[in-house]
């Protein structure tokens, strides 16, 4: 984001979110509210903030409502208010957090989940055809589509660890920092110092040997469960699809069930504490 861009933001006063609004929305997705999450009040000036940025797109006829774009806002600022900006610096003003945003503009919400046909290459050069249903996408650069049926469920989700707002705005974090043609590989810009580092390349190579084993390890929990009939992994069986979909997956959880994620996943817990919690 350029400086002018910035100072935009931080001088021009969004329209204030109406009092009712705010609550009926909130009412909705109660593990906005549960303990330990961050302080409804700067959560609100960032949600202003974020509706004035973007724009909502309805697809098919959708007609996007003022509740249902304040419900995708509050979902996709719910991890920044307590963090680091992308290059590791402490903000100045709460606002600033929006940089990890500041890629697009667009979300295109659909009604349901949208079909996607895709290509993939096995390693004996074979290329396989199949189609893929998808809740959400985010394009690095490009815009970020979502599923209304998938985000409108997001309470009732909440105990299955699910969020595919927090999901797709996740993806967006770990798209920081790669270049073009590159793909996300579940390690997001780190803040400085992060976990008592001296270096960055410390900390990268920290968080990268915790969430490969964590990985690792539910991958072959998702394999016993399908090959011998053991028991199912708690989160979706998606995460075992690459480190990058296991680092959204994870991040679902941590926000909308800390208490049991941090259960599920106690080796990650600290590390994500590092990353959404730096400045608490």
């Amino acid at each position: 984001m350029s400086l002018l861009q910035r100072w935009m933001r931080r001088w021009r006063r969004p329209p204030a979110i109406p009092d009712a609004l705010w609550a009926s929305v909130l009412a909705e997705l109660p593990f906005v509210t549960a303990p330990g999450q961050p302080d409804p009040a700067r959560l609100r000036g960032l949600c202003a903030h974020f509706l004035a940025e973007k724009e909502f797109h309805g697809a098919h006829g959708l007609a996007v409502t003022d509740a249902m774009a304040l419900s995708i806002a509050v979902q996709a600022c719910l991890p920044l208010p307590h963090m680091h900006l992308p290059d590791g610096r402490p903000p100045r003003q709460p606002c600033d957090l929006l940089d990890w945003y500041a890629d697009f503009v667009g979300i295109v919400v659909q009604p349901g989940a949208v079909l996607a046909r895709r290509e993939v290459k096995d390693a004996t050069g074979v290329v396989h055809q199949y189609t893929e249903a998808l809740a959400g996408e985010a394009m690095d650069g490009g815009p970020l589509m979502l599923s209304w049926e998938d985000v409108a469920t997001a309470g009732e989700g909440a105990a299955q660890g699910h969020n595919v707002v927090i999901h797709e705005f996740v993806h967006k974090m770990d798209m920081h920092d790669i270049a073009l043609g590159e793909h996300p590989g579940g390690s997001p810009p780190l803040p400085r110092g992060f976990l008592g580092h001296a270096s960055g390349a410390d900390a990268r190579a920290h968080w990268q040997r915790v969430i490969k084993a964590a990985f690792e390890r539910f991958t072959e929990a998702v394999s016993l469960a399908e090959r011998f009939g053991g028991e199912p992994p708690w989160l979706d069986e998606y995460a075992a699809h690459s480190p990058a979909e296991f680092f959204a997956v994870t991040c679902e959880a941590y926000f909308v069930n800390r208490e049991r994620f941090g259960t599920e996943f106690p080796e990650l817990l600290p590390l994500y504490d590092g990353l959404f919690r730096i400045n608490a």
